[in-house]
């Protein structure tokens, strides 16, 4: 999986270009909140109940410089987690510890589920391996959390800072993991970027 950069390049330009907040969004938000706060308690719970019983640290510093130290910890069952108040860029829509909630579910689930890095390529992975978790609404807000604000930052913002955080809708096609299967089969077909 690569993230061909004229794709990664309009997926920024769409989450740039878009307002802060959009009502329009929340009802996906209410369904990405929701489903992301069921995989945590799974993620959280004891294993004898059924849940993974990984030991969840919030942070006040990015926790891991490459995906394996993160992979590592996940295998020991503790996993730290980038305090979102400690961004300094809060979220319109989630508070602090829904999107720590998130961060959590996000790292085991799509990069360490995918056993991808944290570049361009690793992010891509991730986003399409997690939403395979949500249900066809909750992933267009799941998608804006994570293809959108990545794209922006890694695109427009050259990774030196994150993307404001929005509660928006991309378009569509940027939410469809169908279509990145096809976009990736044609993309094998291009040069690789440097």
């Amino acid at each position: 999986m690569r993230l061909d950069p004229v794709l990664g390049a309009a997926i920024a330009d769409a989450y740039v270009a878009a307002p802060h907040r959009d009502e329009q969004a929340y009802a996906a938000y209410a369904a990405f909140c929701r489903e992301t706060v069921q995989q945590y308690h799974f993620l959280v719970g004891r294993a004898e109940f059924g849940g993974l019983g990984v030991t969840v640290c919030i942070v006040d510093e990015d926790p891991y410089a490459d995906v394996e130290s993160m992979i590592d910890d996940v295998r020991q069952r503790r996993l730290k987690v980038w305090a979102s108040a400690a961004s300094g860029n809060p979220h319109p829509y989630l508070s602090d510890g829904e999107n720590d909630m998130f961060r959590a579910v996000h790292d085991v689930f799509g990069h360490a589920a995918s056993g991808r890095g944290f570049d361009r390529h690793g992010e891509e992975a991730a986003w399409l391996k997690h939403s395979t978790m949500y249900s066809p609404l909750a992933v267009r807000a799941m998608t804006t959390e994570t293809r959108g604000q990545n794209c922006a930052q890694i695109f427009r913002y050259g990774g030196r800072r994150f993307a404001e955080q929005k509660a928006v809708l991309l378009p569509r096609l940027f939410s469809d993991p169908r279509l990145v299967r096809i976009a990736a089969g044609a993309q094998a077909r291009w040069p690789a970027p440097c």
